[in-house]
């Protein structure tokens, strides 16, 4: 994900959005600050707070302040059942292009040996926003063309290779190429960028790939997919590591990229300090990453380790904690190993 360079000054869009979003990013930026770097974060507010408040959930001048960041740090958004209300999200992954949708899998405790990553095609598929309504069906477009199956690929047999050294992961190309020919496309361009990247590959129908997700997750390594199955197959796996509370994600494109966590609003629990801010928490380690700062990504992500181990747990996954308590623990654990 990253290019190897650190970059000496980051300017990030800070995106609360809706419900537990705002709660959430709070905490994450508190781990943030832990790490003592060199940010400048920049507030914008976007959501369906927003469109109720003024009638847009984003407008042009918010493009112009994200345009003038590195990058965006997200939380959640609202998307209403109104056809006046348009995805946010999707607006901007296909503004800036974001083709890249990155959802690590990694089990947290001990005897959970699950560590794969779905990478899901982002701007195409069933989300091309392509759709005729008529009085008594809609007809929703499924756009896959060569030029996003391709790069999709390439950014899939990237992660595949890993380390200098690293024996690599083998690639599972998933579709359902029995049935759609836009998935005989996507699955024939992945495996042409596979062969001629070197890369260990197999294909598998999405629906045998859900049923081996349930009975052995272990198997998989790396899992390269469509729109709408990437979002509904990485949804599915994180009830395999304890929900979506503990899943993060990344939207990449050429130079720009949106860090999240893969969790909704959840405007049921807003407020109460009920939310799991480890999402959150490890979106933001992938920025970090993303930056070319290892160090400190691998720094979250060992100090998140240490803290779920202590049992310091949102009450999701068992504990009492409070999103900032966890938060504060998270923090307090960077501290200490900086200071060894």
């Amino acid at each position: 994900m990253s290019n190897g360079e650190p970059m000496s000054r980051m300017k990030v869009a800070v995106v609360e959005g809706d419900g537990i979003g705002k709660e959430v990013v709070l905490a994450a930026l508190r781990v943030l600050d832990a790490l003592s770097l060199d940010i400048e974060e920049v507030p914008v507010e976007i959501g369906y707070g927003k469109w109720k408040r003024t009638g847009k959930a984003i407008t042009d001048d918010d493009f112009d302040i994200f345009e003038s960041c590195d990058c965006i740090f997200f939380g959640a958004i609202t998307t209403p059942p109104d056809p006046d209300y348009k995805s946010v999200l999707v607006r901007i992954r296909q503004e800036f292009d974001l083709y890249a949708n990155i959802r690590p899998i990694k089990g947290m405790g001990s005897g959970n040996n699950i560590d794969f990553t779905i990478v899901r095609e982002n701007t195409e598929g069933m989300y091309s926003g392509v759709e005729q309504v008529f009085p008594d069906a809609v007809h929703s477009t499924r756009v896959i063309t060569r030029r996003g199956s391709e790069r999709i690929a390439e950014y899939a047999c990237l992660l595949a290779r890993g380390n200098k050294g690293d024996k690599g992961k083998r690639l599972t190309i998933v579709h359902k190429a029995n049935i759609l020919r836009s998935c005989q496309l996507f699955r024939d361009v992945c495996i042409g960028v596979a062969d001629r990247r070197k890369i260990l590959w197999e294909d598998m129908l999405v629906d045998a790939t859900a049923h081996r997700l349930v009975l052995d997750p272990e198997r998989f390594e790396l899992i390269v997919t469509t729109n709408l199955f990437g979002d509904i197959l990485s949804d599915m796996a994180a009830a395999l590591i304890g929900g979506l509370g503990l899943c993060a994600s990344a939207n990449i494109g050429e130079d720009y990229a949106l860090f999240e966590p893969v969790h909704g609003s959840a405007p049921d629990i807003a407020g109460k300090g009920l939310a799991n801010p480890v999402a959150a928490i490890l979106s933001l380690a992938m920025m970090l990453e993303w930056f070319g700062r290892a160090e400190e990504s691998d720094a979250v992500h060992d100090a998140v380790s240490r803290v779920m181990a202590t049992g310091i747990t949102t009450p999701d996954l068992g504990g009492r904690c409070s999103t900032a308590e966890v938060a504060e623990a998270v923090a307090a654990a960077i501290g200490k190993e900086q200071a060894t």
